[in-house]
C-alpha cells in the first residue's frame, strides 16, 4: 500500500482553506452567500479539486452548509444557535484562563500584553480584519498555554463557527473600549496567578461579547 503523503498538495489545500476561512471571518463572504466553485477557482487561482476539498473541510467545521440543488453557502447562525455557541465558549475559555493563571510565567504574561497591544493598534487603525486576526492571536495564546488539547480543539471549532459574529460584535465602536478593558483584566489576572479572577474575567468577557453580537443580529 502506498502511504506516501503528497505534501505539496496538502499544503495547497490548507492554504485554500485558510483563505476561504479568513474571508468568512472578515465578512468578505456573508452568511447565506453561495460559494460558487468556478468563481472561487478564479479568485484563488487554484483548481477545482483544491476548492472542493477545502469546502468539504469547512463544511465539517460548520462554516459552510451544503444544500441539495443549491450547493455550498456560508452558514447562517441563528440567534438561538449563537447564544448556545457563546455559552459553551464562555465555559471553555474560563477554564483556559484559570489554567493559564495556575502556570503563568513572566514570558507568557508579556506575550499576552503584546497580543493586546497589537489588538489595540488594529483598533486604532480601524482595520476590522486585523482586529479579528490580533484578537484571535490573543485567544490562541490562552488555548496553547492551558495545556488541554481537547479544550483547544473545541474552542478552535467554536471560534471558527462564530468567526463572522465576532467580526460583527467588534464592528461596534461602543463595544471596542470595553473589549480592550476586559482582555486587559484577563491578562492582569493571569499575570497575578489568580485563577479565580482569570476565570471570572473570561466569563464576563464572553458574556459581554455574546450580548453585543446578539444585539447586532437583532438589528
Amino acid at each position: 500500500m502506498d502511504m506516501l503523503v503528497e505534501k505539496r498538495h496538502a499544503t495547497l489545500r490548507g492554504l485554500v482553506e485558510d483563505k476561504i476561512r479568513d474571508a468568512i471571518a472578515g465578512g468578505t463572504f456573508k452568511p447565506g452567500q453561495r460559494l460558487i466553485e468556478r468563481e472561487l477557482c478564479e479568485t484563488l487561482g487554484v483548481g477545482r479539486t483544491s476548492v472542493r476539498e477545502a469546502l468539504r473541510q469547512l463544511e465539517a467545521e460548520g462554516l459552510i452548509e451544503n444544500t441539495p440543488h443549491k450547493g455550498p453557502s456560508v452558514t447562517q447562525v441563528t440567534p438561538e444557535n449563537a447564544a448556545q455557541l457563546y455559552a459553551v465558549r464562555g465555559m471553555l475559555e474560563a477554564f483556559a484562563g484559570a489554567s493559564c493563571a495556575r502556570q503563568v510565567t513572566p514570558e507568557f504574561a508579556d506575550a499576552l500584553d503584546a497580543a493586546i497591544d497589537a489588538f489595540v493598534a488594529a483598533c486604532d487603525a480601524g482595520s476590522r480584519a486585523d482586529m479579528v486576526e490580533t484578537k484571535t492571536a490573543f485567544y490562541a495564546l490562552l488555548m496553547d498555554r492551558c495545556g488541554n488539547a481537547y479544550v483547544t480543539k473545541f474552542l478552535t471549532s467554536l471560534h471558527n463557527q462564530i468567526s463572522a459574529l465576532r467580526f460583527t460584535s467588534m464592528s461596534s465602536s461602543d463595544r471596542l473600549p470595553h473589549s480592550i478593558l476586559e482582555i486587559r483584566e484577563i491578562a492582569a489576572a493571569i499575570r497575578a496567578g489568580d485563577a479565580d479572577r482569570a476565570e471570572a474575567a473570561c466569563r464576563i468577557h464572553i458574556e459581554n461579547a455574546s450580548r453585543a453580537a446578539l444585539a447586532q443580529m437583532a438589528e
